[in-house]
């Protein structure tokens, strides 16, 4: 019998989407101006994020139509559809006629000494998080590895552990980067050390 060499084989990919948009600067301008708009004139808005602990302003849970008010969420949508629609080919799904589409959108204003707390989206297929303004020292996005909690007794990965082999893997909010991710992928934003607003516009996805 021949001997062979050991194999490893790399199974179950966590894909994570990410493209910069052409002729980012003016559909940012425009979001930027919207996003400061919503925020002083959003009263339900700002009373929820009182409720909620939440740092700044999120439209998350007062608005449910920003592409029927602003043309520039509007665009920012279909470019969203357009994008999704690549990553469902990467991701092997069998749509059965169906395609991406982005049923819900947000604006998320967080100040200097704002996070999030690690979360994952529900009732959704897609999610992802289009990127306005950042600062400099603007807190990035971190994936958590979605079996960490099937881990049990495993060692802690090295620091010097590639990128794809890591617990946790940080991504830089760039302006004008659009991600996408299933919407089972947690994540978090931590601590934003900037002197300044980062602003972002987050969204899921359904198969219609």
């Amino acid at each position: 019998m021949q001997k062979t060499q050991p194999q490893i084989e790399a199974l179950f990919p966590t894909l994570v989407y990410r493209a910069g948009l052409d002729r980012a600067d003016s559909l940012n301008h425009a979001l930027e101006q919207a996003a400061f708009e919503l925020a002083e004139h959003d009263e339900a808005g700002r009373r929820w994020c009182a409720r909620h602990g939440y740092p700044g302003y999120t439209s998350y849970g007062s608005l449910a139509d920003l592409p029927d008010r602003s043309p520039p969420f509007a665009r920012l949508k279909r470019l969203i559809q357009q994008h999704a629609a690549r990553f469902a080919r990467e991701l092997h799904w069998d749509l059965r006629g169906g395609k991406p589409l982005c049923d819900t959108m947000w604006v998320n204003v967080l100040p200097e000494g704002g996070s999030h707390s690690s979360h994952l989206h529900t009732n959704a297929v897609l999610s992802g998080t289009y990127y306005v303004k950042s600062p400099p020292g603007a807190g990035p996005i971190v994936f958590e590895d979605p079996r960490h909690a099937l881990m049990m007794a495993a060692p802690p990965r090295k620091a010097s552990a590639p990128r794809a082999s890591r617990t946790y893997v940080a991504q830089d909010p760039i302006p004008g980067t659009l991600l996408l991710w299933e919407s089972w992928l947690r994540h978090e934003v931590p601590l934003n050390r900037a002197a300044g607003e980062r602003i972002s516009v987050s969204f899921n996805l359904v198969i219609g």
